[in-house]
Order: C-alpha cells, then structure tokens, then sequence
C-alpha cells in the first residue's frame, strides 16, 4: 500500500488538504495527515479545525510514497518556514518521489528549487514564485514527480491525479465514478 504525508500548518486552506486525504484513501493509499506544528491540532484559514493524525517525525516521514502541501495563506508561508519538510522535500525530489502542491503551495516548491525545469501551475498572481519553471494555466501540471495545482475549484482534478500517480489510472477512474466527477 502506497503511503503519503499531506503537511498541515496553521493557516491551511481546508478544501485542498481535506479533499486529497478523502480522495486518496477511498483510492486504497495510506494518507497520514501530519502536524508541523506543535499541536495534533491546526486551524484553517476559515478558522476550521482539524485534529491530525500525527505530528512531524522525519523518520517517518522518510518512508512516505510522496508529500503533499494544501495552499492557504499562511499556511503555506508556515510550511515554507519548517526547515525539516523543507529538507524532506528536496530530498524526495532528488529520489524521484512524489512531491505535490496546490494553490500558494507551489511556492514552497519553486523557492527550494524544486520546480527549474518542470511544468508547473499555482495559484493565479503566486507565478512569480515558479522559480524555473515553464508555467502552466491547466487544473494540474504534472512533470515527472511533481503535481501542481491551482487552488480550491480544482482541488478534486488534484488528488485525482496523486491517485494515478500513485496507483493507476484505473483506480483513478474508479474514485472519480464513485464521487460523480464529471470533468
């Protein structure tokens, strides 16, 4: 069974991280939804809060499938300031795992330098932080290892595509049948 990490910090945009923990377990991948913070607990941007399944460990975190960053401001800044995933990202990255952001989040990415090269997509006016990246306006950028998205509206066509990745298109299909996605 696969295994990802989707990184919550305070500030998240709810949407984007919950939709990818639903999506990818009904498509049979272990999704554990981890803490940066110093609370099993973290508040979304609309003030919405999520009990998480664990807080950061990086020996566990070391033996994920891929790592997934929600948007949302400030989340993504609070990501970006967690020197731990940081490192973890561009070491999944250099192994060719996973590495997945949606909406602001791409700019973690882009700052560490993960996306030179790559096709990538972010939330509409946050380009500027694709450092090297061919930029894309589609639902998904997917190039190799990394997925991106845009934001909230396409948060479904995002985990869909983690689930392809990570298992297969058939299943894929599958979930999105199973949740009547149209697009």
């Amino acid at each position: 069974m696969k295994k990802i990490g989707v990184f919550f910090a305070n500030g998240f945009e709810e949407v984007e991280a919950l939709t990818v923990v639903d999506l990818c377990r009904r498509g049979g991948i272990q999704v554990n939804m981890v803490s940066i913070d110093d609370s099993l607990n973290v508040v979304g941007r609309t003030n919405i809060e999520v009990k998480t399944d664990m807080l950061y460990d990086e020996k566990i975190v070391a033996n994920y499938d891929g790592l997934i960053l929600p948007g949302g401001m400030p989340g993504t800044r609070n990501l970006m300031a967690h020197k731990g995933l940081c490192a973890m990202l561009w070491d999944f990255n250099c192994k060719g795992k996973l590495v997945a952001a949606i909406c602001a989040a791409p700019m973690v990415l882009g700052t560490l330098g993960i996306l030179k090269g790559k096709k990538a997509c972010c939330y509409p006016g946050m380009e500027e932080y694709l450092k090297g990246a061919e930029v894309e306006d589609g639902l998904v950028s997917k190039d190799g290892n990394v997925i991106t998205s845009r934001g909230v509206g396409t948060a479904i066509a995002f985990s869909l595509a983690i689930i392809e990745k990570l298992e297969d298109k058939r299943t894929a299909e599958e979930v999105k049948k199973s949740i009547v996605y149209k697009f």
